[in-house]
């Protein structure tokens, strides 16, 4: 206990400054608990008000696919240079150190494999299990236009009522069936159905024409899907349109993990996402830090 003998008066009170009150940097996230906003800055950059998320939850319905046959060998060294990791937690708890700094984006929907109807998803991991493992957001596949579409948006609307209890956000990941079409209007129907209904930010497919409408049209952060595996400088390219089409960051999973220089390249998507490098310039530094391994 302080000695009470010693304690001097306040008096620096500033009485001619106002307290200052910043508005959050992330766009629609100003009215969120602090909670929220807490982790949803550990997701996204500060600075550049962008992520670049390491998505390896791929197992959850495909298995061991190439390039994630073992987490520990092939994701362990791409994750010091990861924003924030998006996975199971079944992988999260068995592979991922505890000691990391980095943020978690658990995989919180799941029920089928490539095997059967992927929109036939259910709620497969508890709420409290997320607080336990200390997750930053929550990530619910929705299948807008899907067989299974009521039940997916079903799965995220209690997944945000819970979250908002506990103060851990929804990322809603919008799943595009193969015979949907993947163009702008889609994707703007699907991306403000999950910000209507509560998602704090949305994972979604890149198209070259109108994906600023995309982002445009969302009221709460895009970040962009990494999608089938791509020459880099195609990957970098599409990753460089993305956020200067409004894209609050990207998600790429195939594009880094089997990519020839893995290190390399989600070192080269940084470049791109937050300090807005050129695709060209991006590529010269994939091929510089490939060649010096």
């Amino acid at each position: 206990m302080a000695d009470l003998d010693d304690v001097q008066e306040a008096k620096n009170y500033h009485t001619d400054i106002p307290q200052k009150s910043e508005a959050f940097f992330l766009k629609g996230s100003n009215s969120l608990d602090w909670g929220m906003k807490n982790r949803l800055a550990r997701i996204f950059n500060p600075e550049s008000g962008r992520t670049v998320m390491l998505a390896i939850d791929h197992g959850y319905f495909q298995g061991p696919t190439t390039g994630l046959e073992r987490v520990d060998i092939s994701i362990l060294p791409l994750v010091p240079y990861a924003d924030t990791l998006m996975l199971t937690r079944g992988i999260l708890r068995t592979v991922i150190p505890p000691s990391t700094s980095k943020s978690i984006v658990l995989r919180v929907s799941g029920g089928t494999s490539i095997l059967k109807e992927l929109s036939n998803e259910d709620i497969a991991v508890d709420i409290e299990d997320s607080a336990r493992l200390n997750v930053c957001a929550m990530a619910v596949q929705v299948f807008i236009g899907g067989e299974h579409e009521r039940q997916s948006i079903t799965n995220m609307t209690k997944m945000v009522d819970m979250g908002t209890r506990y103060g851990i956000p929804t990322l809603a990941v919008t799943a595009v069936g193969k015979d949907m079409a993947r163009d702008a209007r889609y994707f703007r129907l699907a991306t403000r159905i999950c910000a209507e209904l509560g998602a704090h930010y949305v994972k979604t497919y890149y198209v070259d024409k109108g994906f600023d409408t995309v982002c445009a049209s969302c009221p709460v952060p895009i970040v962009m899907a990494g999608g089938k595996k791509l020459p880099e400088l195609d990957a970098l390219t599409m990753a460089y349109n993305a956020v200067q089409g409004g894209a609050a960051g990207v998600d790429m999973g195939r594009n880094i993990f089997q990519s020839e220089a893995p290190v390399a390249m989600i070192k080269a998507v940084r470049a791109v996402v937050h300090n807005n490098e050129t695709p060209s310039k991006a590529f010269d530094l994939y091929n510089t830090l490939k060649n010096q391994k």
